[in-house]
């Protein structure tokens, strides 16, 4: 065994989970989940049945993670943010079968406190706001807070602001990494 379960930790079977890998109390990871290499899983956490995450994700205290959620490499899911996994629950209804499909890509972070409702997509590097409650898409690299969450800027992959000039160029104060914007798209030149 490759990585640490805490005594309290609930870990069911048929589960992967990669070498580094940390799980702290009270956690229960669910059946058929993949956690990759050096997670970090706060205390009270809940990964549902069949939940991926890459390399390096960061879950902070009290989370939920539910069925149908895919998180890429260094995510970053701050202390209380929730997804959800059913558009319309009722607690009489049984929906399990019609779980909508949420991805959080490559290096995004999600502040403490967010909601990510189903069926929407968290672009690579981009950054949710504490509070935030995410009802659309998020671009790579976009700041989206409020609720509804709205687009206010963009970061670096730093996690800094971008501040671009009138050639649609930024650098990133931390790093000095350029960034090109065309057609509100980013990239990293």
């Amino acid at each position: 065994m490759g990585y640490f379960a805490h005594e309290s930790a609930f870990i069911d079977e048929g589960c992967t989970i990669g070498d580094g890998t940390k799980i702290w109390h009270f956690s229960h990871i669910m059946s058929n989940c993949i956690l990759g290499e050096n997670c970090n899983i706060g205390q009270n956490v809940v990964i549902s049945p069949d939940v991926v995450l890459g390399k390096n994700v960061k879950v902070q205290n009290n989370v939920s993670i539910y069925t149908g959620v895919t998180c890429e490499d260094d995510v970053f899911l701050g202390p209380s943010m929730v997804f959800t996994n059913v558009f319309n629950p009722r607690s009489s209804v049984n929906r399990r079968g019609q779980y909508m499909k949420t991805r959080v890509k490559k290096g995004a972070s999600i502040g403490a406190n967010a909601t990510i409702v189903c069926g929407y997509d968290i672009g690579e590097f981009a950054f949710v706001g504490a509070g935030s409650v995410v009802t659309k898409n998020v671009p790579d690299f976009a700041l989206v807070v409020g609720n509804p969450a709205r687009q206010i800027g963009w970061m670096s992959e730093f996690g800094h602001r971008l501040n671009f000039d009138e050639k649609g160029i930024a650098i990133c104060s931390e790093s000095q990494d350029k960034y090109e914007l065309i057609e509100n798209i980013v990239r990293k030149i």
